[in-house]
């Protein structure tokens, strides 16, 4: 069963999924799934396309935008934004535990809603981006 958390009404977040989880993914009503997380992280993990079989069985949309969720970047953060503009939702994104696909929409965020509310709703959805409040502050100011 995944672990499926919601950022707001078009985008949830959660962590690895695997086949068995689509069906679940699919009946709550998303409508396109996004993978932030790279191949062969940990030896484990299913692969993208292993997953992606699973999303295009359910008739839904897939989009892959590997992130290094110790680097991330301005660039990323863009493609994040631009992948939520294009993909219809809601969207479920999913990385290794899910914060990496938080930080991602926190950033892209950044600017277009207060501080204190993007890291409210993070921290709702059970992840503690306080950290990243400083390089929230940054993007807002200067975009």
């Amino acid at each position: 069963m995944a672990d499926i958390r919601k950022l707001t009404d078009q985008l949830s977040v959660a962590p690895q999924l695997v086949a068995e989880d689509l069906k679940e993914v699919k009946s709550q009503g998303f409508v396109s799934v996004l993978c932030n997380r790279p191949d062969y992280e940990e030896e484990t993990q299913p692969t993208y396309n292993e997953v992606q079989s699973a999303i295009d069985e359910q008739g839904l949309v897939s989009q892959f935008q590997p992130v290094n969720g110790s680097m991330i970047s301005d660039q990323d953060v863009a493609e994040f934004a631009a992948h939520l503009e294009n993909l219809s939702g809601p969207v479920l994104a999913y990385c290794r535990s899910g914060t990496r696909c938080t930080v991602l929409w926190a950033l892209s965020e950044a600017g277009k809603r207060p501080i204190d509310e993007i890291l409210n709703i993070a921290a709702t959805a059970g992840y503690s981006l306080e950290a990243l409040r400083p390089r929230l502050e940054h993007k807002a100011a200067n975009g």
